[in-house]
């Protein structure tokens, strides 16, 4: 026989184990309550119900000897009827000789087959003459028939007096005991993993930016200790992000102004040579305000919509138009997903606008995934970006050379804003080549 090695039948348990704690749990207790009622039913029927029906099997079969030889020793009607009623006050015993009868050909036994075995071997012990029974005629009865040398001898038992009827009650007691026990046992689990995936789902709604209700922590102390410290921890972070954005307002609103000033006067000012690589100057620096505002804001106060992917597309694609691409664009009308709009269509505005800076046929598209969820790909024809060189793409202020994402505005931040707002959703962004020729940028996003 071959032997099946540890490390693979660790493996073969291992895939087939549960993946979840709620499982993990319940089998911790389902599996040993089994184990135990499998050793305790076995233990009892192997040491109790076993010896005791053998044992009533020997005295019943003693008895149906006794009769058999006390009728052979007086084969008379009268002897007979003696034995009858000897048997009936004494034994429960009821005897009846057929005359000319003998044993039946069929041999008949029931569903539990060491019932049988047991009083078959008991009557073997005992008799001499050839002998016939029935477990499964009567419901509360066993039919024996012994061949006499004028006929069949036949005798009907209780039930009883060969079989332990009420082992029953005790696998019925012992199966309710364990329902009961299994019953609290997956209660209190469900109750203790359900505090864990309260606090999962409080964890992942902060992580993609949603504005969760704060809850009450419960459960074993453990889980209340880090459903404390999470609380405590999204509150900080919280409060980091507000302190951010208010800083950042500040920060926009007093470099907006000197910009709106210069603006002024450069507009008030009298034509001269510099005038329009000044105008075009300032055009950059609030650009570039933009772009740094917008990264480190990251949109997260967005609260999540139904919206159409196309309609998403569309307007990224309008975009990439006016910066002089050809674009192609496919999505379905009836595809929606729980977004937030003007940062997701900021992500999807970057990319178009990446691949148009860099060639001049884009191509947006999107379809559904089969396991549920999104995957949306921007396309071009450019001259793409070098393979070890994709991850250090999304790094921001990256200015790649040759210069990928680097535009007269660009300031090394147009990926990075997409991958941090798909990130934001719960995605991510893949990048890799295209059948155009140039970049495939791919989002995925989960169902």
């Amino acid at each position: 026989m071959r032997l099946v090695p540890f490390p693979v039948l660790g493996r073969f348990i291992k895939r087939r184990m549960p993946s979840s704690l709620w499982g993990r749990s319940l089998l911790i207790i389902v599996l040993p309550v089994l184990i135990m009622q499998g050793a305790v039913t076995w233990a009892f029927f192997d040491a109790h119900w076993q010896r005791v029906t053998a044992r009533l099997s020997e005295g019943l079969a003693g008895d149906i000897a006794w009769a058999s030889e006390s009728y052979r020793d007086d084969p008379t009607p009268e002897n007979l009827a003696v034995i009858s009623g000897r048997a009936q006050r004494s034994m429960q015993l009821s005897i009846a000789l057929d005359a000319g009868e003998t044993l039946p050909k069929d041999q008949r036994r029931g569903p539990v087959g060491i019932v049988d075995r047991t009083l078959e071997q008991a009557l073997a012990s005992r008799l001499d003459q050839p002998f016939w029974f029935d477990t499964t005629r009567y419901p509360a009865a066993i039919d024996i028939q012994v061949q006499e040398a004028d006929g069949v001898l036949r005798i009907i038992a209780p039930r009883e007096r060969a079989v332990a009827t009420q082992a029953h009650i005790f696998v019925l007691w012992l199966m309710l005991a364990t329902v009961l026990l299994m019953s609290v046992a997956i209660l209190f689990i469900r109750n203790q993993v359900r505090a864990i995936e309260r606090l999962a789902e409080a964890a992942e709604a902060f992580g993609r930016g949603e504005v969760s209700p704060r809850f009450k922590p419960h459960g074993a102390r453990e889980v209340r200790q880090a459903a404390t410290a999470f609380l405590a921890m999204r509150d900080r972070i919280q409060r980091h992000i507000e302190q951010r954005t208010a800083l950042l307002a500040s920060v926009s609103h007093d470099l907006r102004t000197p910009l709106t000033r210069l603006r002024l006067e450069l507009a008030l000012a009298p034509p001269f040579k510099r005038a329009s690589a000044m105008q075009g100057d300032l055009d950059e620096m609030e650009h570039m305000i933009d772009e740094y505002l917008a990264f480190a804001r990251g949109e997260a106060g967005e609260a999540p919509q139904t919206i159409r992917i196309a309609d998403l597309l569309a307007a990224a694609g309008d975009d990439a138009r006016r910066a002089g691409a050809d674009v192609e664009i496919s999505a379905p009308d009836d595809l929606t997903a729980a977004l937030r709009p003007i940062a997701f269509k900021r992500a999807l505005t970057n990319l178009a606008g990446n691949a148009a800076s860099h060639g001049d046929h884009v191509r947006l598209s999107v379809r559904p995934l089969d396991g549920g969820g999104l995957e949306i790909a921007v396309e071009d024809d450019g001259p793409g970006i070098p393979e070890e060189m994709h991850e250090e793409a999304f790094t921001p202020f990256s200015r790649l050379d040759p210069a990928r994402n680097q535009n007269s505005k660009g300031v090394g931040l147009g990926l990075a804003i997409a991958r941090d707002v798909v990130r934001g959703h719960g995605g991510d962004i893949s990048l890799s080549r295209s059948d155009l020729g140039g970049l495939l940028a791919l989002i995925r996003l989960p169902g």
